[in-house]
């Protein structure tokens, strides 16, 4: 038999009670809880999360996507993929002289978002998101970060942000 450090007998075939272990089952829930929750929000630890915005500072003028440039863009549902201020983005044909930019950062880890023929999908936890962005499947997850548009038929440039 050994002792506690409060010099009291101490036996390893003893049942354990909470008072023991210095912490109650509650408080070890709610720590437990804590720390899942820290690890889902943090994504990849790294805090990469899409921008707000993206190349439309007073300073930047790298906001410009040449359609033409991009042959995937020639017809709907066709997805380019670029970076713009640093930012990958997929753009996606999705009507004659419409378009939709969405950032390749996956909204829950952080990692960036694989293209496929119909759609993106994150390569840390699985989940799927259609060529518009919505989530699709896999791990929940809200959807892709999204940025304005305005395509210029006259100079086949697409402004982004």
């Amino acid at each position: 038999m050994s002792e506690r450090i409060d010099g009291s007998p101490f036996c390893p075939c003893a049942p354990v009670e909470e008072s023991m272990l210095g912490v109650d089952r509650r408080s070890f829930l709610v720590g437990a809880a804590a720390l899942a929750m820290a690890a889902c929000a943090g994504g990849d630890g790294s805090g990469t999360t899409a921008p707000d915005t993206v190349g439309n500072k007073p300073d930047t003028v790298g906001n410009k996507v040449d359609v033409a440039a991009h042959p995937t863009l020639a017809d709907t549902n066709g997805v380019a993929l670029v970076t713009l201020s640093g930012t990958p983005l997929a753009i996606v044909r999705t009507g004659a002289a419409t378009f939709v930019a969405l950032s390749l950062i996956c909204p829950h880890q952080g990692a960036t978002l694989n293209a496929s023929s119909n759609g993106f999908t994150c390569p840390r936890h699985g989940a799927r998101f259609s060529l518009t962005g919505s989530w699709a499947g896999g791990e929940r997850t809200s959807s892709m970060r999204s940025y304005a548009t305005q395509y210029d038929v006259a100079t086949g440039k697409l402004s982004i942000g």
